[in-house]
């Protein structure tokens, strides 16, 4: 049976390479506010019933876990912000993401 790749699954499996529980993972994550993540919407990440919304909470995990932030942004459904972008570029950037999709898409079939 072949596991699906999801941005818990990655979370997870870079928290247990790290030795670190949710608990621990949890308190390094901050919040846009400074706060610290709470565990149990660490949980529901890691059980892929609950994703980050926004780029500062995948930035916190690339930081924390040391993850590939293409492959957090790619199962997060996200396309990264960068604020040097202009709009032509924006659109190729939102094309080639499409024409990766479409790549994967068929290598499933």
């Amino acid at each position: 049976m072949k596991s699906e790749l999801t941005f818990g699954s990655i979370v997870r499996q870079a928290r247990l390479a790290s030795s670190l529980n949710q608990k621990e993972v949890a308190a390094l994550i901050r919040k846009e506010d400074g706060e610290p993540m709470s565990a149990p919407y660490l949980n529901d990440i890691e059980h892929d019933r609950s994703t980050p919304t926004s780029d500062h909470l995948i930035k916190e995990f690339v930081r924390v876990l040391k993850v590939d932030p293409e492959m957090l942004y790619f199962t997060a459904r996200r396309i990264p912000t960068y604020k040097s972008i202009r709009k032509v570029e924006k659109e190729k950037v939102i094309a080639a993401y499409r024409a990766f999709e479409r790549v994967l898409r068929g290598a499933e079939a």
